[in-house]
């Protein structure tokens, strides 16, 4: 699935400020709950908390992709959002994290949901891109570097 798909300019931001895992994952759900219109931000947080705690979802260069399932969500939705400082945040290399692409995906969708994380770890494997998303000053910057996907 192609990620420009996933999100849209006003669930991406650039240079957020955030002081811990939770600060972080409570803003991520906020900007979710515009987008899931039938979840509420505690909701989307509550997804989002349950998987953290089978394992951290922080997979390591400081990129987390948190994910969690919604059963009253239609289509999966997408969060970028990079911080203004590195945030402790369980990653599996112990470094903390400044790159954060968040999914939120139908309970039912499961085959998609593998294919979009697949994707998003295709995307932040290439260094270059990590770079990239670091060098941005805008949420606009951000959001293009999605788009430019090829």
């Amino acid at each position: 699935m192609k990620l420009d798909s996933l999100l849209s300019l006003d669930s991406t931001q650039c240079a957020v400020p955030g002081n811990s895992k939770k600060n972080i994952l409570e803003q991520i759900s906020h900007i979710a709950a515009v987008k899931i219109a039938s979840s509420s931000p505690k909701e989307l947080l509550n997804s989002l908390i349950r998987r953290e705690k089978l394992s951290s979802t922080g997979i390591g260069n400081g990129i987390a992709i948190p994910h969690g399932r919604i059963d009253n969500c239609e289509k999966p939705v997408a969060v970028f959002i990079t911080t203004n400082k590195s945030i402790a945040f369980d990653a599996i290399d112990d470094k903390p994290v400044d790159i954060f692409f968040a999914l939120f995906v139908p309970e039912d969708h499961c085959q998609q949901h593998l294919e979009t994380l697949a994707s998003v770890a295709r995307f932040f494997s290439d260094k270059d891109n990590c770079k990239k998303a670091r060098r941005c000053r805008s949420s606009e910057q951000l959001y293009q570097l999605v788009l430019d996907i090829k």
